[in-house]
């Protein structure tokens, strides 16, 4: 008995297990392009970060806020640049201004968190694709499946109960069953990838935001201890 190539294995199918074949070929295309996306721009940021992430705590311990503020501008690909430079953006005109500094601190906190809220949904966009062609492939091969037991018992009815009369069904529901369970591995293993990902950024993140306003806060007490002992010495 010879072997049957994929091209006799396709002859043989009908044309809804063909269309089952071919969409989750389609599902497969389109989470596989996704992937491929998001993993370059994780890419493109993570090495603009890596670059722009020393560069930037040397200005802020150099107290040089306008070029820290320039950094953030020189890396629009890092998220620590994005997040950051919108806070510092917002508060630098008012770190010298003792009256309204603490408050201006304050500020800064919320602006780091409402930027990073919106750089979380702006990561998760086409995550929402590759959750559906996970949960969503193996149904649609299942669906495959189906078709081709019907057509296997069509075939017993109508040829008799010879492997001739079955093997096409049989051949169909395998084949989709197959494709729609490599379909949704794939995209759950990209999924839960890209999930880690993001959990990981969202640190790098929250330690970089932690990190400015601490130097916020040490800045600020400098100053109100330098204020202190100059207002003290004027004293005597």
């Amino acid at each position: 008995m010879g072997s049957m190539s994929m091209m006799d294995l396709w002859s043989h199918m009908g044309f809804f297990a063909r269309f089952i074949a071919l969409l989750l070929v389609g599902m497969s295309v389109v989470s596989f392009s996704v992937a491929f996306a998001k993993w370059l721009r994780f890419r493109r940021m993570a090495k603009a970060t890596r670059t722009f992430a020393p560069a930037f705590s040397q200005a802020l311990e150099a107290e040089n806020v306008p070029e820290a503020i320039a950094l953030t501008e020189q890396y629009p690909k890092s998220h620590v640049a994005r997040v950051l430079g919108e806070s510092l953006r917002e508060v630098a005109p008012l770190l010298d201004d003792p009256r309204v500094a603490g408050a201006a601190i304050t500020s800064a906190e919320r602006s780091v968190e409402r930027e990073q809220l919106l750089l979380a949904n702006d990561l998760k966009s086409g995550m929402g694709v590759l959750a559906t062609i996970a949960s969503t492939a193996p149904f649609v091969g299942l669906l495959g499946t189906t078709w081709g037991v019907i057509t296997a018992f069509t075939g017993m009815a109508t040829q008799g109960g010879g492997i001739e009369a079955v093997s096409a069904g049989i051949a169909e529901a395998l084949i989709t069953t197959a494709v729609g369970l490599i379909v949704a591995i794939s995209a759950v293993w990209l999924y839960n990838y890209f999930t880690s990902r993001m959990e990981t950024l969202f640190t790098e993140l929250a330690y970089a935001g932690r990190e400015m306003i601490d130097w916020m806060m040490t800045r600020q007490a400098r100053r109100e201890a330098k204020s202190g002992r100059v207002a003290a010495a004027a004293g005597h």
